[in-house]
């Protein structure tokens, strides 16, 4: 089968292409290894900037839909000491630029704008080669194979798609984080629950922090971050759930009851995910035919950006295409001196309370002052 445009990956930065490509009357399709948009969890909440993310859902013609899943309250941001001392409590007033989703309802909004059959589920890329002229083959683990004159890898840090242009690997960080979650937080857990307050908690330290959201529900999903080699995570046996939330609290003794109860007290077994990052300036040759866009093109660490420039990337790349529809090369040649400028900046960023000096948390606190203004 030949599609002219095809899209590798689901996620937030491929659908909006997919989206912005639709409006504009371009054909595509977009494969996706998940067997269906349920499959699995989507992830906690993300905040949409009105400077990347939001440009995207308005390219996308989606702003309505987004406005409708936003959870209210959820841009109040608390930072706390390790002994439970407010350092900043600042309120959600209405006016941020960086409402808050949960990211499977955004996810479910992009899907919705889509023709029935865009996305096909279940499709695990194997093997993808250039044939020259420009096309790609792209053979599915089920043996299926798919010719197009347009890749897209829109598959995140391990894609499939990006040996084609780029021989760089992701590489761990230093850095992981455990996720908790806690469930009926105000009746059940009240002591995290007046802690986190009604959006985000941070809680910094060098090398150790604790990040935490309220999502719907009344549901807390915090982010235990660790800065160690992954020997010493691989030391840990996560596959009993008591023991390793036991061993992991003890790198938080001393500190309050109120923040590590958002370790000892998770209504799940702790998950541990390691973060890579690609080199903080990646960029490639121009090839014929193909591109990436997301993480496949700027993994970095955690820093609010990550979904926001993927879905930007999308929108900016269909764009493109739809502005130069005899001439795809020159479209992608636009978009990507574009977004490698876009990957370079926010992979130059830190991830947020992870400073080495003891300062972390002045920082925290100088950066949403910043953002104030």
């Amino acid at each position: 089968m030949h599609t002219p445009v095809t899209i590798i990956g689901a996620g937030l930065g491929g659908l909006t292409l997919a989206r912005v490509l639709h409006l504009h009357g371009i054909p595509v399709t977009v494969y996706e290894a998940e067997s269906s948009p349920s499959v699995r969890a989507q992830g906690g909440l993300l905040d949409i900037h009105d400077y990347n993310g939001q440009l995207a859902l308005k390219a996308a013609g989606l702003m309505d839909e987004f406005h409708a899943i936003v959870l209210e309250g959820r841009q109040a941001v608390r930072v706390l000491d390790r002994d439970g001392t407010v350092l900043l409590d600042q309120a959600d007033d209405g006016t941020g630029g960086r409402p808050e989703v949960q990211r499977g309802d955004l996810r479910q909004v992009l899907l919705d704008s889509l023709p029935a059959g865009t996305v096909r589920w279940g499709h695990k890329v194997s093997r993808v080669r250039a044939l020259g002229d420009g096309r790609h083959e792209v053979t599915f683990a089920d043996g299926s194979t798919v010719l197009t004159s347009l890749l897209v890898g829109a598959d995140g840090a391990w894609s499939r798609v990006r040996p084609l242009l780029s021989a760089a690997v992701p590489e761990y960080t230093g850095t992981s984080v455990v996720e908790t979650y806690l469930f009926d937080a105000g009746t059940r857990h009240p002591a995290a629950a007046k802690a986190v307050g009604g959006g985000m908690l941070i809680a910094p330290s060098p090398g150790r922090q604790i990040f935490a959201h309220r999502e719907r529900d009344d549901t807390l999903h915090a982010y235990v971050g660790l800065s160690e080699p992954q020997d010493w995570f691989a030391a840990i046996d996560f596959a009993d759930a008591a023991t390793a939330t036991a061993r992991i609290a003890r790198e938080f003794e001393g500190w309050a009851p109120e923040l590590t109860a958002l370790i000892t007290e998770s209504d799940v077994a702790p998950v541990l995910r390691p973060l890579y990052a690609l080199p903080a300036v990646h960029r490639w040759d121009r090839a014929p035919g193909v591109t990436l866009l997301g993480d496949a093109a700027h993994l970095s660490l955690p820093n609010g950006e990550g979904a926001n420039l993927a879905m930007l990337d999308g929108a900016e790349l269909g764009t493109a295409l739809a502005a130069h529809p005899a001439d795809t090369e020159t479209a992608l040649a636009e978009y990507e001196e574009a977004m490698f400028r876009r990957g370079a900046e926010a992979g130059s960023d830190e991830m947020p309370g992870f400073d080495s000096a003891e300062d972390a948390a002045q920082g925290l606190i100088n950066m949403f002052a910043e953002k104030d203004h």
